[in-house]
């Protein structure tokens, strides 16, 4: 293992922003007056608009204080009640399917009463001096903003809230009801919804509240917000990180990222997921944490490019994320579903097709994928069915085909296509972004992290497999599909996938001096995955040099255009490799 140089806490360091941002909530409070005696009005209607999972309370008991508020009114009070709410979103629940509904298309107004709307906006109007503070999802529909404040959080977050029974769900009160069931109602409604109401909302906001650290609250201006988010198109940059255990995680994370070395695993790292991950702003020192999200919502043609955004819309259509296996377990034996499936049973426009590109591997380290030639569809069903029955282990060598793994292979995996990544392998993940559609078809016989067993989806997936994609065709079209595309001084380049039934073009650099990219109006993903250290710098000088180490995913904006990648510090006059992906158009 190499002495771990991987950064878990990247940030965007946003010029000429000192005071921008203060911390702590005296800070805070004293921030917010200024902004009120600035205005020089009799009263001011403060409105603290929350992202769900938010802890609305701790904001306006802080707030309420601060300001020496004359009146403090939770928008929640405005929500209709919590069983007509769960009539509401029903519907899109999945009915008892414990990991699968369909998204959303309710808008947040549809969640509150109008006659409660009216009594609390009679409530504001009432009060003719002083501060009106109004905090919560939707505080927006109680009255109009003379500052408008948002408390913003990113779903990471949001997960482990759920984890921790500290946050509930959109409009009830169900803490203590199973995360994974608060998660899927979060993905299928309540993030779509609050999304909605967000987007228009970034041009507004006065400031930005930034609560992922309840004990290390803090307060940015909305200009100055806004100014780092055009600040990063016009760079490199990372998101933040996060790991999480798994059933079949491995160890090689702990050391490669420096991980807690006491935690039984790691499985998964997000590295590349802009849906989930955060993006840490430096405004003066302070280190501001929003969801990447905002950044795509906010100026999705400059970051995707023209071609992206009109296809994908103000979505991020590339996902890279690790799956450690090193000293675990195989994963889960799987299939994606096929893009009409996924767009009549879930309401997505496109699916999960991905790959597997192995990052490092044990002596023994496998992939399943495909079927083997002459499997037959019945007996396949009839021992998945018996295995998950308790009757004997799926036999996965019997029907499947199990190739061999090691280092720097590269396995395409269009949805439809059985799979399954084997123990001791380090797996980069690249693939779509809709991240959840996985359907499980054996699972090993294992329970899960909550000692129970995780949910297996057989009648989704027999509606999936393509039972044609057998031995040779599997062999032929996925397994290490690598041509020679370019080549010059110090530097070779590979085309590594994806399938052509795929949208993402994966592209290998290796090189031991300056290799030229291009952006060519589509967005860029990265990953470092041979070398220490590689730098990343404008051949015109439009950015500052940007480093990246080893393992570690960045992003390109196509906005970028030209870029240059070379060996830096201890990889100087050693062999380098990055992987890159982008939208095929």
């Amino acid at each position: 293992m190499r002495k771990s140089n991987y950064d878990k806490f990247p940030c965007v360091h946003v010029p000429n922003s000192a005071g921008g941002a203060v911390f702590g909530w005296t800070a805070i409070a004293d921030r917010l007056c200024q902004a009120v005696a600035g205005r020089a009005a009799r009263r001011t209607v403060v409105v603290v608009e929350c992202y769900p999972g938010v802890d609305e309370a701790a904001v306006a008991l802080e707030l309420a204080d601060g300001l020496s508020a004359a009146a403090c009114i939770a928008a929640g009070d405005a929500l209709r009640p919590p069983d007509e709410i769960d009539a509401l979103v029903a519907p899109f629940l999945g009915g008892g399917d414990p990991v699968f509904g369909f998204l959303s298309n309710l808008t947040l107004p549809q969640f509150f009463d109008g006659q409660r709307i009216a009594a609390l906006r009679a409530g504001v109007a009432a009060v003719k001096e002083g501060v009106v503070l109004v905090v919560g999802c939707g505080a927006r529909l109680v009255a109009e903003a003379d500052v408008l404040i948002y408390a913003d959080l990113a779903r990471w977050e949001a997960q482990l809230r759920f984890r921790r029974n500290e946050a509930s769900n959109l409009g009830v009160a169900n803490r203590l009801v199973a995360a994974s069931l608060q998660y899927k109602r979060a993905f299928f409604v309540d993030w779509r919804v609050a999304d909605r109401w967000k987007r228009p909302l970034i041009a507004q906001w006065d400031f930005v509240l930034d609560t992922h650290n309840p004990k290390l609250p803090k307060l940015a201006e909305g200009e100055v917000v806004r100014r780092g988010l055009r600040h990063a198109l016009t760079r490199p940059f990372r998101v933040v990180p996060f790991f999480d255990t798994a059933p079949w995680g491995g160890q090689w994370m702990k050391e490669t990222c420096d991980l807690d070395r006491s935690a039984k695993n790691y499985g998964w790292c997000f590295d590349g997921v802009p849906e989930e991950n955060s993006l840490l702003l430096d405004l003066g020192g302070v280190r501001v944490e929003l969801p990447s999200l905002d950044l795509v919502f906010h100026h999705p043609a400059a970051l995707l490019g023209e071609a992206v955004h009109a296809r994908f819309g103000d979505e991020f259509p590339i996902r890279f994320d690790f799956l450690d296996t090193m000293g675990g377990g195989h994963l889960s034996f799987q299939v994606h579903p096929l893009t009409e499936y996924i767009q009549q049973h879930f309401g997505l426009h496109y699916t999960q097709d991905e790959s597997y590109y192995i990052l490092d591997a044990g002596p023994a380290a496998t992939v399943y994928l495909g079927l083997r030639t002459g499997a037959d569809p019945a007996a396949v069903r009839r021992d998945l069915e018996a295995a998950q029955a308790g009757g004997a282990p799926f036999p996965a060598d019997l029907h499947a085909n199990r190739f061999p793994a090691k280092k720097h292979d590269h396995f395409l995996i269009p949805a439809g296509t059985v799979h399954c990544s084997g123990a001791e392998s380090m797996v980069l993940e690249i693939s779509a972004t809709p991240y959840i559609f996985t359907f499980k078809l054996w699972d090993w016989g294992r329970l899960g992290l909550d000692g129970k067993p995780r949910p297996i989806h057989l009648e989704h997936g027999f509606a999936n497999i393509q039972w044609d994609r057998t031995s040779e065709w599997t062999e032929r079209q996925l397994v290490n599909r690598i041509e020679p595309v370019a080549s010059g001084t110090g530097w070779r380049e590979e085309r590594t996938g994806l399938h052509e039934r795929e949208f993402i073009e994966t592209r290998r650099h290796w090189f031991t001096g300056p290799v030229p990219h291009d952006t060519r109006g589509s967005v860029n993903m990265l990953n470092l995955i041979e070398g220490e250290e590689a730098l990343v710098e404008s051949p015109e000088g439009a950015f500052a040099p940007f480093v990246v180490h080893y393992a570690e995913t960045f992003i390109v904006p196509a906005a970028v255009g030209a870029y240059i990648i070379r060996p830096h510090g201890p990889s100087v006059g050693r062999e380098c490799a990055t992987m890159k992906a982008y939208v095929r158009t």
